[in-house]
């Protein structure tokens, strides 16, 4: 194949500045520069961010609090901040609890199938977040900040590390099948080269639309049509070298040729022994949906995926009726979580594979609609698993109603250092020149956890 820079081409790029960070991509693709290496050594090389939208309560699921029980129907001691207005009194959890593993980390009665991993969990009971509103605080959990425009997580670590897999996007996601609040702003490169920017794949038929070459057109054609296309862009580009849209989309047509054999390869379940797509619950109504992202999750880092995030199709959004929508949920996410975390462990990839589960904020711990809990983004749980995390522990709590992060605080920026950190990246040196000054992921704040790493 004729390589799309000639040495000419490249030197006339190279020398316009910033321009020349959307090329990274592409340059690495055809060997023309190596990948970016990390900072340090990296304890992980992907990332599966199980993304829970709508905001699951801790006190619901993995941190229940007997306080609760012992208030229940009594108003709270202190002032509590609602965002939907007309706070009832105090709410205890409608499901069980018991202890698992070494850890004694307590577990919902509806994630039977996670309480078997708790030792492979680092649970963090303190996070917190700037705004109660849905889609602003999936932007903060997303790229930092509660504002669209801003680059997502998986956009800055593929800039900061670039792609092990040159026929195969660096960052994959698989959205809410009802539609993501927020939507593509989630996973978006913002200022950064549009070359980083997240890949929406769908999980069935194939992967991306208009994927398929034409059936009347045969793969040399096609190949000598995007030669010719790439021919003219890269004249154009010697005009507007500064063109980050442009330079993404040469790398985008090359991409797209490459990935129609691969990238349908990957989503191809038919490969899998009907053994593995039972334990994923591709075989019952309520668990197929996620078990397929899950799987598809694992595949895509298999292949030198870098960052794969998997939102779930239910909402954890329960002003009202919580025990029917935390008990659906929980049905829906249990059976494949715990395939994935089982899974990976067992190829030998969970050691290298980071995973990542949590929400946009929790819920409080009083009623909302006698049934239901309002938003919460003052005190609410995530835990991580795999590259470098270290199983069965425990970090940070809220109050002893669950209400407000009271020891050890973590902030959003701290869950990204953290990340970052796992990967081989200094969260304070990964930056980005824009508008003359230097971004990054974690703003001017964030300290990794460090009591959570092995």
């Amino acid at each position: 194949m004729q390589p799309l820079f000639d040495r000419r081409e490249l030197l006339a790029a190279a020398g316009c500045g910033l321009g020349t960070l959307a090329l990274a991509d592409l340059l690495q693709a055809d060997g023309v520069i190596d990948s970016q290496d990390p900072h340090f050594a990296p304890k992980a090389k992907s990332i599966i961010w199980l993304f829970m939208e709508g905001g699951p309560s801790a006190m619901d699921t993995f941190d229940p609090k007997p306080e609760l029980d012992r208030g229940h129907g009594k108003q709270p001691r202190e002032s509590i901040d609602v965002f939907f207005g007309n706070p009832g009194p105090l709410m205890r959890s409608p499901f069980s609890f018991k202890q698992f593993g070494n850890s004694g980390t307590w577990v919902c009665e509806h994630l039977p199938n996670i309480s078997r991993h708790v030792d492979d969990l680092a649970l963090i009971k303190s996070v917190h977040c700037e705004t109660p509103n849905h889609a602003p605080a999936m932007f903060q959990m997303n790229t930092g900040i509660p504002r669209s425009g801003f680059p997502s997580a998986g956009a800055w670590i593929n800039y900061g590390l670039g792609s092990t897999n040159s026929n195969l996007p660096g960052f994959v996601v698989m959205q809410n099948d009802n539609g993501s609040k927020g939507g593509p702003m989630n996973w978006s490169n913002g200022f950064l080269p549009a070359a980083f920017q997240g890949t929406s794949f769908r999980t069935s038929g194939s992967p991306l639309l208009n994927l398929d070459r034409p059936s009347d057109v045969s793969a040399p054609q096609q190949r000598r049509t995007l030669d010719f296309v790439a021919s003219l862009n890269r004249a154009h580009l010697r005009q507007h070298p500064d063109e980050s849209d442009l330079s993404a989309r040469i790398r985008s047509y090359e991409l797209a040729f490459q990935m129609q054999s691969e990238a349908k390869e990957a989503v191809d379940l038919t490969q899998e022994t009907p053994t593995t797509l039972d334990q994923y619950g591709l075989n019952h109504e309520s668990t197929k949906g996620f078990g397929r992202k899950c799987l598809l999750a694992r595949r895509l880092v298999e292949r030198g995926v870098r960052f794969v995030q998997v939102y779930s199709d239910g909402e954890w959004d329960a002003h009202g009726g919580l025990e029917k929508n935390h008990s659906d949920n929980c049905r829906a996410t249990d059976q494949p979580i715990a395939a994935l975390l089982g899974d990976l462990k067992q190829r030998g990839l969970l050691d290298s594979t980071l995973v990542v589960w949590g929400g946009e904020f929790g819920r409080m711990p009083i009623s909302q609609r006698g049934s239901g809990r309002d938003h919460n983004p003052n005190g609410f749980l995530m835990w991580m698993a795999g590259g470098g995390i270290k199983g069965g522990t425990h970090y940070g709590e809220t109050d002893e109603i669950g209400y407000r992060a009271e020891e050890n605080p973590v902030s959003v920026h701290d869950i990204h250092a953290t990340i970052l950190h796992l990967l081989g990246l200094d969260h304070k040196r990964l930056t980005y020149l824009h508008n003359g000054r230097r971004y990054r992921l974690t703003d001017v704040a964030g300290n990794v956890i460090r009591p959570i790493l092995s």
